[in-house]
């Protein structure tokens, strides 16, 4: 019987050896590996590393810069910071939150809302971090808790500075406001200069001059331990406060034109004709900016939203007006300029106008038995309608849309206060590309009374008339004079921009213009008379009354029988001195009847603030 072998051992040595080889250069092979790996780890990453170990034990946090304080031209403070009390819980040290929570509530309020935000960033923060419980306690609550704080282990009262108007309504408009930031700003802001800063400017001169008011953020360098709680602080770089501002407004002839308006919704703009400075912007109704500041309550907002008088519209820069007489000087000049008429020229007022192929229609004057024969001054001195619906025709749209243009009519001023709209002053190509209709010559004529397509903003009107006080020369009207470094008390001047100087024919027709709007308030037949009594000097200005809706050809407007919002508002536009012009007025009230009645006192009171702080007494 053969034999079989079991083993065979020659094999198996050899397939042994493969094997011990084979894991040989598979552990020299990860060995090789792992000297590549740290080798890539220890020294060519080296630098990447050793930033990323740093970062995990020096942790950067920001420090926000003050914010730049708002003065107006006196030095007065517009905007301030005030010290802001915070009430903050760190968990870690609270035993009991829910018994701490509601023994807070005693002490001091705690709404609902407050609760929903605790439990918000309770979330979202860590343990040993403070978490903002009530913000802006007053000094009742501070002193209180402070009496009972040993009662509540983890329980701080935070000290911040929050921003303050201390002025309030009347120049909520010009000053604006500040708000939180919100999402659609994080886009556009850059991150890491307002890094610890939750506030940002919303509206007016906080929103237009941000980049100034804000300044730089700093810095504190502070090593942390494996859970990011502070250890040490290492350095610190401080932060570079924002510029302080100082307004071209006098927060006297702010309070001035408010007070003068009574509660009736409108506007008043006073600008220097010499320099475009704007001495006072006032809308109103207005509303108190530090509603705002640290959140505004749903109900608050809510009753300004809905408020019939709209508090949030400024009526300076977007409220649109049909200007109505206030623009028959312009027309004046434009057709003694153009020599469509001259000064002597008169025209037969019976009360109504009829265009040569069209005598159905009438275009009546705002005085029914008419004005009888009428030269330019009487044209402007008791705002003969039929005059200007005869020039119009005379002059041509096209021809009153250039003239306007000048005096900036139908475009925005530039002034330094974001939101401004440009009014419309009409033309042929203005209604072909807007509408896709031709011009018709009824059209015209309602444009040279300030009707029709034509709106200007109480801005723009102001910055009109200051440029025709000043006989064509004029200035960009701006709200900041003056950039202040709190640090050095440097303070940087802000030039006005002259414009274009408008073209001037003969200084004749201007002294026509001018001495008409003289007239409209110093002589027996003016518009404006009456403010021009025991003025303290000598004012000129137009009285305007704007259509708020089309009376038809057979029917009569009654005022009394008008529902208020429907009747016609009122304007007024003036300057003074008359004989070397300091400040530039223009006044509307909306729904406010007649200009020499309702909007000439507006301007009337302005002027005694202005002059009364020169020491210049009533009398002429």
């Amino acid at each position: 019987m053969e034999r079989v072998a079991l083993n065979d051992h020659l094999r198996e040595i050899r397939l042994f050896r493969g094997r011990v080889i084979a894991s040989i250069v598979f552990f020299i092979l990860l060995i090789l590996a792992l000297i590549a790996r740290l080798y890539w780890l220890q020294v060519l990453q080296h630098a990447h590393f050793r930033t990323l170990s740093e970062d995990n034990r020096v942790k950067i946090f920001p420090i926000p810069p003050t914010r730049g304080l708002i003065y107006d031209r006196n030095g007065t403070v517009l905007a301030g910071n005030l010290p802001s009390y915070a009430l903050e819980i760190t968990r870690e040290q609270v035993d009991d939150l829910d018994a701490t929570l509601a023994g807070l509530a005693e002490i001091v309020d705690v709404s609902p809302a407050d609760l929903r935000r605790f439990q918000r960033l309770r979330w979202r923060k860590r343990a040993f971090e403070g978490i903002p419980l009530r913000l802006r306690l007053s000094a009742e609550e501070v002193a209180r808790l402070a009496v009972n704080r040993y009662r509540f282990p983890g329980v701080d009262i935070t000290a911040g500075l929050t921003r303050h108007y201390p002025q309030g309504g009347p120049l909520g408009h010009v000053v604006g406001y500040v708000g939180r930031i919100n999402e659609r700003e994080l886009e556009r802001i850059d991150e890491a200069n307002y890094a610890g800063t939750n506030h940002i400017g919303k509206t007016g001169v906080e929103l237009t001059y941000e980049d100034v008011l804000h300044g730089t953020v700093g810095y504190r360098r502070a090593e942390v331990n494996a859970v990011g709680r502070l250890v040490r602080e290492l350095d610190v770089t401080p932060p570079d406060p924002g510029r302080n501002l100082y307004l071209t407004i006098d927060h006297r002839l702010q309070h001035a034109a408010e007070e003068s308006l009574a509660g009736r919704a409108g506007a008043v703009v006073a600008i220097d004709p010499n320099n475009g400075e704007v001495l006072a912007m006032v809308s109103n109704p207005g509303f108190d900016p530090n509603l705002f500041v640290n959140g505004i309550s749903s109900k608050a907002y809510s009753a300004l939203r809905d408020d019939p008088d709209r508090p949030l519209f400024n009526r300076v820069l977007r409220g649109q007006y049909p200007p109505g007489s206030t623009v028959k000087p312009f027309y004046a000049l434009a057709g003694l300029e153009t020599g469509t008429v001259d000064a002597k020229h008169r025209v037969f007022c019976p009360g109504y106008y009829s265009l040569p192929n069209d005598e159905d229609h009438k275009y009546r004057d705002w005085k029914k038995t008419g004005h009888g024969w009428t030269d330019v001054n009487k044209s402007v001195v008791q705002s003969c309608d039929v005059y200007y619906y005869e020039l119009a025709v005379k002059l041509g749209i096209d021809r009153m849309h250039d003239f306007m243009d000048h005096f900036g009519f139908g475009r925005v001023t530039g002034v330094d206060i974001s939101g401004e709209l440009g009014g419309l002053m009409p033309s042929r190509e203005w209604k072909r590309r807007a509408r896709g209709q031709a011009w018709f010559p009824g059209e015209t004529v309602i444009t040279g009374i300030g009707q029709g397509f034509t709106l200007v903003t109480p801005l723009q009107l102001s910055a009109a008339t200051a440029v025709l006080a000043n006989r064509g020369v004029g200035y960009r009207p701006h709200v900041v004079s003056a950039e202040e470094n709190p640090i050095t008390g440097e303070i940087a001047i802000i030039d006005p921009e002259a414009l274009p100087p408008v073209p001037r024919r003969k200084e004749a027709n201007w002294d026509a213009a001018l001495t008409a709007m003289f007239d409209v308030v110093n002589s027996p037949s003016g518009t404006a008379r009456r403010i021009g009594i025991d003025a303290p000097v000598h004012i000129a200005g137009k009285t305007g009354t704007a259509q708020v809706f089309t009376v038809g050809q057979e029917e009569e407007y009654k005022e009394n029988e008008v529902h208020e919002k429907l009747r016609d508002h009122a304007l007024f536009m003036s300057y003074a001195p008359y004989e070397d012009p300091q400040i530039a007025v223009a006044v509307v009230v909306e729904h406010g009847g007649h200009g020499g009645s309702a909007a000439a006192p507006v301007a009337r009171a302005v002027y005694d603030a202005f002059f009364a702080s020169q020491g210049v007494s009533d009398g002429n």
